[in-house]
């Protein structure tokens, strides 16, 4: 997995989610589970319980792709599922804790993403070190995941992202962005935001997050089964950024 987007927008923001998986590892519904002393609202993955989208009613949110930079060699076995490190992040009083202090040895490289209202951190682990961004929260901003898609097709799905921003009146619209999710296409079905390399593994789910002030919406739509879900979740206390 996985295509991600990041659209600022005047009261928070959207984050959007294709998720590029075996068929068999796509829930049907959302969960909220207390993790940490706090509530998360996420899909939960059928096979190892963990997820690639999740928000705090602390006011965080973070996602995950697999891969770093580039497509690796699996060194299985594996000490921690990717799905579980990022429900694990959750436990750290600022996101840049977790980037700075989690234990990733024998973990898979990913890219891992935070959001708060104030902050977007970028972390890469590609199986030896981790590389830390702040990101300007401002801007727009664009993932594909290192293992499915080469450097030259993500710059070409990056390019269909950009030339959707120009063209497109309301960006921020969460409608927009959502048909962008469905639809971007650089003319190859392997390749597509929603994309299917004969059933082996294909675009299995689209997840929408909305941050609007202090209210989270997520929307879960499962495309091989064609079930949907939304839920709702208010912030308790605010999110600690990591910024001092």
């Amino acid at each position: 997995m996985c295509t991600v987007s990041y659209l600022p927008a005047a009261t928070g923001f959207v984050l959007t989610h294709n998720r590029d998986e075996a068929p068999l590892r796509s829930p049907n519904q959302l969960i909220v589970e207390p993790v940490a002393g706090a509530s998360l609202l996420f899909p939960k993955d059928t096979l190892a319980g963990g997820t690639w989208i999740a928000a705090s009613d602390t006011g965080r949110a973070a996602c995950l792709l697999n891969g770093a930079f580039l497509r690796h060699t699996r060194q299985l076995p594996y000490r921690r599922s990717r799905g579980l490190v990022l429900l694990d992040s959750f436990a750290y009083e600022q996101p840049l804790d977790f980037a700075t202090s989690y234990h990733f040895d024998q973990i898979e490289p990913f890219t891992f993403l935070s959001f708060t209202a104030t902050q977007l951190l970028e972390l890469r682990w590609d199986g030896r070190e981790r590389h830390i961004n702040l990101l300007d929260t401002r801007q727009a901003h664009f993932w594909c995941s290192a293992t499915l898609y080469t450097p030259e097709i993500q710059a070409l799905r990056q390019q269909v992202f950009l030339d959707w921003l120009a063209q497109t009146p309301q960006p921020t619209s969460p409608e927009a962005i959502l048909h962008l999710h469905r639809t971007g296409s650089i003319g190859d079905p392997e390749q597509d935001f929603v994309m299917n390399r004969a059933g082996r593994v294909q675009t299995v789910s689209i997840t929408q997050l909305v941050l609007n002030n202090n209210h989270w919406q997520m929307d879960y739509f499962d495309l091989p089964g064609g079930a949907s879900d939304r839920q709702s979740m208010f912030w308790q206390k605010m999110a600690a950024t990591g910024l001092h």
